[in-house]
């Protein structure tokens, strides 16, 4: 018998790159059993690996899902942004999910609400803010013997497998977020669009061949927030927890992450003529909030109003 072929309605679009750790807990929190009040066939999964000597491999990742599709792939240079249009190219939805950093787990709503959202605004951009696991930002706490290890004991302290919301209890603001849920964040490692909104800004500047792709997914976020008639809707109860695995600008020593943070920058403005500033775009806030997540709205507000009570 033969069943109908139907289209998803969200293609995420997940890269990797040494991390096969890593990367199977975030398919993991991708995979149906995690993921609530939605349906393996709405949503697909691609997963497109570049290629290393450290691998997760077609097998692993397809035993985490049915609708998991799993690219390998040889890369001319060190940056992401060829797979992540890679991988877009692939998607057979109309929305698509960037994760630029197959390191970053996600809560257990992120894709019920995409997919809802998609559904009445054609133009919407969907954030979800991000956050580093751990007690302070990962390139700092490296300097204090934070590493994999430390970080699976820390991991193994909560409930994270059944309620991806205990994720909160040990983590702690990412870069990009830290001024809180009301200020511009500067880019979301896990945002939602419309795949002709992404081809039509030109979707992920390859320009930006730096390692880890430099500036390129904050460049994407700014571009998208700033083409005309998107509407940005924040899923301020949900997270994106990045996970240690010695990246470019978590798990290098202080001196080289200087140094490479200079040349992206330095990068940045030779592509674009400016400055990087943060896109300006007032945000619809989406989406249910756990018990758990009101340290960070405290925060945030104390952020914005700190002589609130």
């Amino acid at each position: 018998m033969q069943f109908p072929f139907r289209s998803p309605k969200l293609s995420v679009i997940v890269v990797g790159y040494k991390m096969p750790a890593q990367l199977e807990n975030t398919l993991f929190t991708l995979s149906a059993g995690y993921q609530r009040e939605v349906r393996a066939d709405e949503y697909e999964v691609i997963v497109v690996e570049n290629e290393s000597v450290e691998m997760l491999s077609r097998k692993a990742a397809h035993r985490l899902g049915s609708n998991i599709r799993y690219y390998s792939r040889k890369e001319t240079n060190s940056s992401p942004v060829n797979a992540i249009n890679f991988g877009v190219s692939k998607a057979r939805a109309k929305h698509v999910a960037i994760m630029i950093d197959g390191a970053r787990m996600v809560t257990p709503h992120v894709l019920k609400y995409m997919i809802e959202i998609s559904s009445f605004h054609k133009n919407s951009v969907i954030s979800i803010p991000g956050y580093h696991l751990g007690g302070k930002l990962q390139q700092d706490a490296v300097n204090e013997g934070y590493d994999q290890f430390e970080e699976a004991r820390l991991m193994s302290t909560v409930n994270w497998f059944k309620n991806g919301y205990e994720l909160f209890k040990i983590a702690c603001f990412s870069g990009s977020s830290a001024r809180g849920y009301f200020t511009d964040l500067s880019e979301s490692n896990c945002l939602c669009v419309s795949k002709k909104l992404y081809w039509d800004i030109g979707g992920m500047d390859p320009n930006f061949d730096s390692h880890g792709g430099g500036f390129a997914n904050l460049d994407l976020y700014k571009r998208l927030l700033e083409f005309p008639q998107t509407q940005l809707f924040l899923l301020f109860g949900e997270g994106c927890f990045h996970q240690f695995h010695g990246g470019v600008t978590t798990g290098a020593s202080k001196a080289a992450r200087q140094q490479t943070m200079l040349e992206i920058t330095e990068q940045y403005e030779r592509l674009r003529g400016v400055s990087f500033r943060p896109a300006q775009k007032q945000a619809i806030f989406y989406g249910r909030v756990e018990d758990s997540v009101w340290p960070f709205i405290k925060d945030s507000i104390n952020q914005v109003c700190p002589h609130a009570a």
